[in-house]
């Protein structure tokens, strides 16, 4: 509760200097708009907001769960074989390396202006860092405890399931932290590139008619929805691994 309330009066500070700020050098409103304006515009536009983060959300949550399978899956199949080791490898560097801008107009004509080109790019935002930490984390398991798993005849899946993937679940974790972190980037370009719906075609809807004030206010609701989701991330992680308390309790990523 104490950092709770530090964060919420350092934000408050923030926000009455930003506000002094706009009034006092008079800044035009369709440059930046004051905290007090953007709320009211909020207020007004409840409803219109409401409906669009219902819907960013949506994407959001289908492409973490998505992504996260996708990731689990990739990291399974490399730790199990050699071969697919090799094979997938390069698509996990593919996957990172691509710009995500680059690739949105494609997926757009692709999977059409619907959900479906917003969860795949959400998910492919979401893959690497899921397939990267868990692999890391299978990867690094105790040599000594693998070992032993062998002696007593576990083959290849046991060892996998009794000895890897337990040891493995603080990395998937923090890998999942991070992809919940990254989920509203996916959702929001998919958005930006083609749609008819959502918090990131009301910020270009917004932007093109110089309405600064309803760009910030989703802005705004997008950043509250992420901290949200975050947090419920974190605080179920917590709960699941209590026994890695230092992994499940990192904060998140910059």
């Amino acid at each position: 509760m104490a950092a709770i309330g530090r964060a919420l009066a350092v934000t408050l500070v923030l926000l009455g200097l930003w506000e002094g700020a706009v009034r006092l050098l008079a800044v035009p409103a369709y440059i930046l708009p004051g905290p007090l304006r953007i709320g009211m515009t909020a207020w007004d536009n409840a409803g219109i907001l409401a409906h669009n983060a219902g819907i960013t959300l949506g994407e959001m949550l289908l492409g973490l769960a998505c992504g996260s399978l996708l990731g689990i899956a990739c990291a399974l199949a490399m730790a199990a074989s050699p071969l697919a080791r090799r094979a997938m490898r390069p698509v996990l560097l593919v996957a990172q390396a691509l710009p995500v801008f680059a690739i949105a107009p494609l997926l757009v004509i692709w999977f059409g202006f619907g959900l479906a080109s917003k969860i795949v790019m959400a998910s492919l935002i979401i893959f690497f860092p899921v397939a990267s930490a868990f692999h890391d984390g299978l990867a690094r398991t105790e040599a000594g405890l693998v070992d032993l798993a062998r002696l007593n005849g576990a083959g290849i899946l046991k060892t996998l399931r009794f000895i890897r993937i337990p040891a493995a679940l603080p990395a998937l974790a923090s890998g999942l932290k991070v992809a919940t972190a990254v989920a509203p980037i996916g959702a929001v370009v998919g958005e930006w590139v083609g749609a008819s719906a959502g918090l990131g075609y009301l910020m270009i809807y917004s932007n093109a008619r110089m309405q600064t004030d309803m760009v910030f206010a989703a802005l705004a609701v997008l950043l509250a929805m992420a901290l949200i989701l975050f947090t419920l991330v974190d605080r179920g992680l917590t709960r699941l691994l209590p026994w890695a308390p230092e992994t499940t309790g990192a904060n998140a990523p910059a």
